[in-house]
């Protein structure tokens, strides 16, 4: 692939971020996963507390601090519906073999779903839209990596259990959003193989549906909502990074690192590793973002994900927020903001230019607030939450 990487017309620099918090002043750990409740933002850490912390909107004044995994929290999500009650929560996998469901007002658990009698250590998890069905990605134990799911009614009676899709530890797990019909779901390993599947199907020679082999191990991958051929993307341990069709033909697959731009006036980008990429149905079109060895990011986009050379543009830049390695990000698309964790333990806040946007037309302006608006929430009891205000420079 060529290595150009141009100015997207749009391009912007953030010098700093518009707010900044750190895990806490004695606990030197990374932050591994943020996720976005309606009145907070929970990111989880890295040992050695393996706890996750939330943090208020408005003030990002740390409101509640979760116990987490004992043995290592592994990933974290934020769901609308649980159990068939529409209530926000946070859903988060651990090295102990279970997947929790957070309830803030108490600090603990309202639900723990396990699997009596197994030890394997969960690595991913992700729940249905109508929250009926939970799923969990094991690390390889003996000859098996399993994919186990479970109705979260009953959390300690697996629904099914599928042990062939994967020969090796399953690193990601994502049910495709809107799906209509039986639950498709997304899974990835390091055993190289990226797979679609019926999650409802009891019969494991019948679930899985396409197969696609890219040699090598594969940490990240998501759907895409956007238009054309290229339906999934994906992100390997040696910092490549792929485009697949629903059947999963390889479309993409590239050293995400090759992509630099050396000149452009005073800016300079070197791609050190991919961070995450983004893709919802506000704004379908995927956004790449990656990270450089000294703290700072970048959002990238990809001219046609279908085409194996389509060129790269460089469309933002923050800078001067993080000392290391970014390890996690999160687009809030509600208030226009972008929120990064890193391993210099710190959270930071960063306003996202309208250019992130798909059309300028429909954009945010990040200089001017939208009007307060107000969302009825179903949490056992009614309660009504006020967005908070925005940050700004």
């Amino acid at each position: 692939m060529s290595n150009a990487l141009v100015p997207a017309p749009g391009f912007s620099a953030a010098g700093a971020p518009v707010k900044s918090v750190s895990l806490s002043s004695s606990e030197e750990a990374y932050v591994l996963s943020i996720a976005s409740l309606p009145s907070s933002y929970a990111a989880a850490a890295s040992a050695p507390s393996n706890s996750i912390h939330l943090f208020d909107k408005s003030t990002l004044q740390r409101t509640h601090v979760l116990l987490g995994h004992d043995t290592g929290t592994t990933s974290l999500r934020a769901v609308d519906t649980i159990a068939a009650v529409a209530r926000p929560c946070l859903v988060s996998s651990g090295l102990d073999g279970s997947i929790k469901i957070w309830d803030e007002r108490t600090n603990t658990h309202s639900i723990k779903i396990t699997n009596p009698g197994q030890t394997a250590h969960l690595l991913c998890c992700d729940v249905t839209e109508d929250g009926l069905t939970v799923a969990g990605g094991t690390q390889l134990e003996g000859e098996d990596a399993h994919i186990i799911y479970w109705d979260p009614r009953q959390p300690t009676a697996p629904l099914r259990t599928h042990s062939s899709t994967h020969s090796d530890d399953v690193t990601v797990l994502r049910f495709a959003p809107g799906a209509p019909g039986p639950n498709l779901i997304l899974s990835a390993s390091t055993d190289g193989l990226i797979s679609t599947s019926a999650a409802d199907e009891d019969d494991e020679d019948e679930a899985v549906i396409h197969v696609g082999a890219w040699n090598c191990s594969v940490s990240q991958a998501g759907w895409t909502a956007g238009e054309g051929s290229a339906k999934i993307w994906g992100h390997s341990d040696m910092e490549t990074f792929s485009t697949w069709s629903d059947e999963l033909d390889l479309l993409q697959s590239q050293d995400i690192r090759e992509p630099s731009l050396h000149t452009h006036a005073q800016h300079e980008w070197n791609t050190d590793y991919l961070i995450t990429c983004h893709s919802s149905a506000v704004s379908p079109a995927l956004k790449v973002f990656v990270g450089s060895n000294q703290g700072d990011f970048a959002l990238l986009k990809n001219g046609d994900l279908s085409v194996p050379l389509a060129s790269w543009s460089l469309c933002n830049t923050w800078t001067n927020g993080h000392t290391g390695i970014v390890r996690s990000l999160l687009w809030d698309e509600q208030n226009s903001l972008i929120v990064t964790g890193g391993e210099d333990s710190k959270i930071n806040i960063w306003n996202a230019p309208h250019t992130l946007s798909d059309t300028d037309d429909t954009a945010m302006d990040v200089d001017s607030p939208p009007p307060s608006r107000k969302r009825d929430l179903d949490w056992e009891d009614e309660y009504v939450w006020q967005q908070p205000p925005l940050y700004h420079q």
